[in-house]
């Protein structure tokens, strides 16, 4: 039996985290975030006292952290040098400075690195998301997706799993600006050859999930059948 690889990528509030979980638990595969780990090198950036501007500094940190994370869909964290920075990742001042790493190519070489061989390490096959998880992580994947939907729909989804209070102002830099910053490096709001786009914008978040599974049964054969999946 060989590994399962499937990789979904989006811009922010498209759904992708919510879904990958909700995909890696039905198939029983693994779960990677790719993006809490830029987010944890954000933290651990600005808890050490460096400018978001010293990209040296930056550089450094992502090269130096001591970064851990949980790819149990059922269990999600995210740890720098043995602190749990699960819940810390999601805060504002996170969000805002985020770009900070995620634009800086030295950062993310040393990322994406880190990134394949947690792919790799997988035992049976994992469900890895990300702004570039499908061209430049994971190419190869079996199945790559990238979800999409409409500005306004993805800053109210957002804004629903931050408690539904936040700043409007706040939110849209959040969401559209940082999708900007992203851009100047990656590319995911169009699908490449071989990815495939699913519009989610009028789908509930099971539609979407039942979906990105029908997908998956499509193109590699394997359906959900309670936590365990057979392929030969």
């Amino acid at each position: 039996m060989r590994q399962l690889v499937i990789a979904i990528d989006g811009p922010s509030g498209s759904g992708k985290s919510t879904t990958s979980r909700a995909v890696a638990r039905a198939l029983g595969l693994s779960y990677l975030d790719t993006g809490a780990m830029y987010r944890a090198v954000t933290v651990a950036f600005l808890d050490g006292g460096v400018d978001p501007s010293d990209v040296a500094g930056i550089i450094r940190t992502t090269v130096e952290a001591n970064l851990e994370i949980s790819t149990d869909p059922d269990a999600t964290w995210v740890r720098i040098d043995g602190r749990d920075v699960t819940e810390e990742i999601r805060e504002q001042r996170t969000s805002a400075n985020a770009s900070a790493v995620s634009t800086v190519p030295e950062c993310r070489a040393n990322l994406v690195a880190r990134q394949q061989q947690l792919i790799a390490a997988a035992p049976v096959g994992i469900v890895a998301e990300g702004r570039d998880i499908t061209t430049v992580v994971a190419p190869d994947a079996d199945v790559r997706l990238l979800l999409t939907a409409d500005p306004e729909i993805r800053m109210a989804r957002r804004n629903l799993d931050l408690g539904g209070d936040v700043d409007a102002a706040a939110l849209r830099d959040q969401v559209l600006r940082r999708d900007a910053d992203d851009s100047t490096l990656v590319n995911f709001t169009e699908a490449a050859d071989g990815v495939t786009q699913l519009d989610c914008t009028y789908l509930t978040l099971q539609e979407t999930i039942d979906a990105v599974l029908e997908l998956i049964a499509e193109r590699t054969g394997v359906r959900a059948a309670g936590t365990t999946w057979d392929r030969t």
